[in-house]
């Protein structure tokens, strides 16, 4: 297993935002208690809560593996056939040198288990129960397999979910077109999303979604397709239809254009968020929001686009106007706030692995600057449960499960360790956990 960094040393943190108040020369009320400033807290002992907290995770999730080698929950029947929560596990375990030596052993059982899902043709075997996300499970295990080791049969299973993957993206194969809102992305269809004819439904799981399409757009970077394979600008197309931005001033709305991200266009029932109205034009909008905010700057940058490009600036805009640890944040309709927290831990892996694309170590934020590594580090500490594992009160994206929070927390911790530990590390695009590379 890789180790991407020096040996474990430590975290907790101090949450230092400065709040108004008096100056030096202003006089206290007498019943006014003057806050005791927090104590600041040393890298060294931030570093070592940290180390502690990932090693309680790694314990926590290695005791959950099956005999075969595979992660099943104990909660969700969609999730007990162990292609779905395995290769999520794998990857938080791969990036774990806190988990120990005796890991690597846990590891290769994971592994082989993805392997052994790939029969000598190159197909995929999707077991009794079939894939039920089957972008999520291709795109990781295609990087994570190569992980492991270089042989013969794991460079075949890496190609045949690999080849899997790419033929889920919907583009012209399928009989989806650019002026489809679809086009370039990737889904939630456990079949080939071909295009239905006329008269035929669609559904929801035809159609493509940002949360996916990263995963995609990630596993194609992890294989090194080139940039001028067809991929990458359909990928890219699809990423653009689902930020809330316009390049033609003509065309903008500023009550709308906020450089935000949502799910997908053209479905107001998938936006967690909901709809924002009608823009000056009569469109349809949606509320831009944390999850997607996240995954939506990371795929501008993962399909080519410069740190300074207009799109790329107006989503680190919104994240740094927006930014939040304690909540997912953005405008969500009043029916929808329980769908805020939903995907909290999602949330928090998602902006880790974006502002570090962007090799950010401090964050403009309307409280000023901010550690964020720091912050979040604290964060995810604090909300650790007793026996290492991490656990969303809120049921809608199944984050009320331990092994879905808990791999999410433990890449965002990484990260944090990492950020505070390497401060300006050309190495950290590297570590965008599970498919990024």
């Amino acid at each position: 297993m890789a180790n991407n960094f020096s040996q474990p040393v430590t975290l907790v943190f101090a949450l230092a935002i400065c709040l108004c108040g008096c100056s030096a020369s202003q006089t206290v009320s007498p019943t006014e208690k003057k806050e005791k400033p927090k104590p600041s807290v040393s890298q060294a002992t931030r570093l070592k809560h940290i180390d502690m907290a990932l090693s309680k995770a790694a314990r926590f999730m290695l005791a959950r593996q099956s005999p075969d080698g595979a992660w099943r929950s104990e909660t969700y029947g969609c999730f007990k056939s162990g292609s779905e929560l395995t290769p999520l596990v794998l990857n938080a375990l791969f990036f774990t040198p806190q988990a120990g030596e005796g890991a690597l052993d846990s590891f290769r059982k994971g592994i082989n288990f993805m392997v052994a899902m790939v029969d000598p043709d190159g197909k995929i075997l999707p077991g009794d129960h079939g894939l039920n996300f089957p972008v999520y499970t291709s795109a990781t295990a295609s990087w994570l397999i190569l992980k492991e080791n270089k042989s013969k049969e794991h460079l075949h299973a890496q190609d045949a979910w690999l080849a899997f993957l790419r033929d889920r993206q919907l583009n012209e194969s399928l009989g989806w077109g650019p002026n489809d809102p679809e086009f370039g992305g990737w889904g939630y269809s456990q079949d080939l999303p071909k295009k239905p004819g006329p008269g035929q439904a669609k559904g929801a799981f035809f159609e493509s979604n940002l949360s996916a399409t990263i995963f995609g757009i990630g596993a194609l970077s992890s294989a090194g397709i080139e940039r001028d394979d067809p991929a990458w600008p359909a990928a890219l197309t699809f990423v653009k239809k689902c930020q809330n931005f316009s390049n033609d001033p003509d065309k903008a709305d500023p009550q709308f254009d906020d450089g935000g991200f949502f799910f997908m266009p053209a479905d107001a029932l998938q936006n967690k968020a909901g709809l924002a109205g009608k823009d000056r034009f009569g469109r349809v909008r949606y509320n831009s929001y944390g999850t997607m905010t996240g995954d939506g700057l990371r795929a501008l940058l993962q399909c080519g686009l410069k740190p300074d490009h207009p799109r790329v600036v107006a989503a680190k805009k919104w994240l740094q106007k927006n930014f939040s640890l304690k909540t997912n944040p953005g405008t969500f309709e009043k029916n929808r706030e329980e769908l805020r927290e939903a995907t909290y831990y999602y949330y928090i892996w998602s902006i880790a692995h974006a502002l570090t694309r962007l090799g950010i170590v401090e964050l403009e934020t309307r409280q000023g600057k901010i550690k964020w590594a720091e912050l979040m580090a604290d964060e995810l500490v604090k909300r650790q449960k007793s026996n290492g594992s991490w656990v969303n009160r809120f049921t809608d994206a199944k984050e009320d499960d331990p092994l879905v929070s808990t791999p999410w927390a433990v890449t965002a911790l990484v990260i944090c360790r990492q950020v505070i530990k390497n401060p300006g590390s050309d190495d950290y695009p590297k570590l965008t956990g599970n498919h990024e590379d």
